[in-house]
């Protein structure tokens, strides 16, 4: 068991760190946010701060030392910041995960090859004339994405026919691409899981998943498994969490076929925006779960007792908080973001529908 006391890094201050800043408290824990801006919805309320650039290595080696572990709230963490963290402290999850996920052609080629995921076709792009190669290969549409820093639907675009490639290509920059064949998907859903220090694993429920404007919009979970194919993700996820020695939260996103076969879209190596149900759902929430991961301590149970639908509330939907919290069996998530702005995730509000 873990001491209470300990001081959690966390590299980001947006509002996944908040959330584990929370649930760190809740643990007896202490927190240390590092973020380059001021005013952050983690940095205020945190124990301690950091704001400086995540390339400045003297206050990379300064945060780290201060902390007995540090983790991190998104997958755009330059590389080099885990690293030099790791050289005074733990860091979880490691930087191979960091690696693997900042590059779309890296992690598809390491779910294909190292986990034995199921992938759709996949090739990297770097003329007009290996797009067109490709469309003739899997048939269109295609789906041409940046293999680096894409999130919500950005970086990537829906080619649907040869006449189309000049202008998608011309359009995400023309270098460092990936295609991607199209899954016929009827679902699209995903599997939130943890992996503590030892290797043990616990997978959450199957989250149903409905995206809008290429945006996750809501989540409703435990999913109806009319086809059966729970059992199967899980055991996927599985074998990504081992393949990458993982040690904390993860969220795997699938596509549901007609028929029962799954395909892996991509990986996040942090607490996921589908997960949030979690906090209104009677069972240890994702957030927790992360924190008793990464500080070595038991995995808290993952049995939801209630049915929850999660939705984000982006831009100025935030406005409805208050009236959203007078509904009976909602719970409003404020992200307390200081500016609103179109298309920015400012909270989101739970609404139990069930009790189990």
């Amino acid at each position: 068991m873990t001491k209470p006391g300990i001081t959690i890094g966390v590299f980001g201050g947006g509002q996944l760190g908040r959330m584990l800043v929370q649930a760190a408290r809740k643990l007896g824990f202490k927190t240390h946010i590092f973020d380059p801006f001021d005013d952050t919805p983690a940095g205020r309320i945190a124990d301690k701060q950091t704001i400086s650039p995540y390339e400045d290595m003297q206050a990379v080696t300064n945060f780290a030392k201060t902390c007995d572990v540090v983790t991190y709230e998104f997958e755009n963490i330059p590389v080099i910041a885990v690293e030099q963290a790791a050289r005074f402290t733990a860091v979880y999850p490691d930087k191979f995960a960091l690696q693997t996920s900042h590059d779309r052609l890296i992690e598809k080629t390491f779910l294909r090859d190292k986990a034995g995921a199921p992938v759709v076709g996949f090739a990297p792009i770097e003329t007009m004339n290996s797009l067109s190669g490709f469309m003739k290969k899997y048939g269109a549409p295609v789906i041409l994405k940046t293999r680096r820093f894409g999130y919500d639907g950005k970086g990537q675009i829906k080619v649907d026919t040869p006449r189309d490639v000049k202008a998608a290509f011309a359009r995400l920059g023309g270098t460092d691409l990936i295609a991607e064949s199209f899954a016929p998907f009827v679902r699209e859903f995903s599997i939130v899981a943890a992996r503590g220090r030892e290797g043990e694993i616990s997978c959450y429920p199957l989250t149903e998943n409905v995206h809008k404007d290429h945006r996750l919009h809501t989540s409703i979970a435990p999913a109806d498994d009319r086809q059966n194919i729970g059992d199967k993700a899980h055991a996927i996820t599985h074998r990504i969490l081992n393949a990458l020695n993982y040690v904390g939260v993860m969220g795997v996103e699938f596509f549901e076929l007609e028929g029962g076969g799954l395909i892996v879209n991509e990986i996040a190596p942090r607490v996921h925006n589908s997960g949030h149900w979690t906090q209104d759902a009677g069972c240890t929430d994702q957030f927790e779960q992360h924190i008793r991961a990464i500080t070595g301590m038991e995995l808290g149970g993952v049995v939801p007792k209630r049915s929850v639908k999660m939705t984000n509330l982006i831009g100025d939907e935030i406005l409805q908080a208050d009236a959203l919290a007078k509904k009976p069996n909602s719970y409003v998530h404020n992200y307390d973001k200081r500016d609103i702005k179109p298309g920015r995730k400012m909270g989101h509000v739970n609404e139990v529908l069930e009790e189990k």
